[in-house]
């Protein structure tokens, strides 16, 4: 690892990093399963080490031996495209053995609880389970009732951790800085993981959120996260520095309550016309999948304003440095046990 060490120690370098606050701050926890639990040190970590990935996936040669021995299983609940393969190219770039398990072809249907199903994966001698659930707090239990490291790749409605990370790793990338930033996120905040991990990050490192959609899509007492709300979409545009679009979740519209497609285009879908409210070099993001001509026109999402696919690729560093630091952490807490248990004897 001491190539990796080097990166790590050319990026301390640089000048915007609070070199002291992240030599004092070293990774500790096995697990990844929100960005809640998270203190500010911890997220510019995770930050510090993707830029030195970032530079690994944009060599000729992208692989490193980092994890090499290791076995990382890809356990989703839940249709994926761009994480659960963003995961296996990030393990697969650290030289880890990676298995992609898909529930609708494994025992879960034939009643396999998560638990279960998460101890026979650990009896495989697997190091690390990348799980997505349609249940908050999914990940969370996994992580009590296994000794593997947990990261969590999207629960129900509580968090996606490394979306938003990677969301705030562009955003770092493109303008520098994230404290003092006015991030705007537009579209279904009610039913959207990606927007809690997003306000948690964003506002630990010190930037200022506003939340924009329906009332019938602003949860209750969101304010208490530190955002401002509003459902004017021209007022959240004017000031941003960025606005990240959110999927309108139509599928979980059970009591048809939600504003019809072409309604919610007119009032709320980020356009053309409406960027010109905006900054001229506003970014514009995307978590992805993208539903044109709803939350979105074309021309924005193709557009010299978007970041969309720099995000897909910031995903791949962003997750293999997840992905070291956990397998570090977890290495540690395994070697200090033995160290125990051997004075014990």
């Amino acid at each position: 690892m001491s190539l990796l060490k080097e990166e790590l120690e050319r990026n301390l370098n640089k000048p915007e990093v609070d070199k002291a606050s992240l030599r004092k701050v070293a990774w500790v926890r096995k697990d990844l399963l929100g960005l809640q639990e998270l203190s500010r040190e911890e997220l510019e970590l995770i930050l510090s080490t993707a830029e030195s990935f970032k530079e690994v996936i944009s060599r000729e040669i992208k692989k490193v031996p980092t994890l090499r021995g290791k076995t990382v299983v890809n356990l989703f609940y839940e249709p994926s495209t761009r994480t659960r393969t963003s995961f296996e190219v990030a393990a697969k770039r650290l030289s880890a053995d990676v298995i992609n398990i898909s529930t609708d072809s494994s025992s879960v249907r034939k009643g396999e609880t998560l638990i279960d199903t998460g101890k026979n994966i650990e009896a495989l001698k697997v190091d690390i389970i990348v799980v997505r659930h349609n249940y908050s707090g999914a990940a969370a239990m996994l992580a009590r009732n296994v000794h593997a490291s947990v990261i969590n790749a999207g629960d129900g409605w509580h968090e996606h951790p490394t979306q938003a990370l990677l969301d705030i790793f562009t955003l770092k990338e493109k303008l520098g800085r994230i404290e003092g930033l006015n991030v705007s996120i537009v579209g279904d905040i009610a039913h959207s993981r990606v927007a809690r991990s997003n306000i948690w990050g964003l506002t630990k490192l010190g930037a200022h959120v506003t939340v924009c959609a329906p009332p019938l899509l602003i949860p209750v007492s969101i304010e208490e996260m530190g955002v401002k709300v509003t459902s004017d979409v021209e007022a959240a545009l004017k000031e941003a520095d960025a606005v990240n679009v959110l999927r309108m979740q139509f599928e979980r519209d059970t009591e048809n309550a939600f504003p019809r497609q072409l309604e919610y285009f007119k009032n709320f879908g980020i356009t053309v016309d409406r960027l010109k409210h905006a900054k001229k070099n506003i970014l514009v993001m995307h978590p992805g999948p993208i539903n044109r001509g709803i939350e979105i026109s074309s021309e924005v999402a193709d557009g010299p304003n978007s970041v969309i696919l720099e995000q897909v690729t910031n995903g791949i560093a962003v997750r293999m440095a997840v992905l070291f630091l956990v397998a570090q952490a977890h290495d540690q807490l395994r070697s200090k046990a033995r160290t125990r248990g051997a004075k014990k004897i």
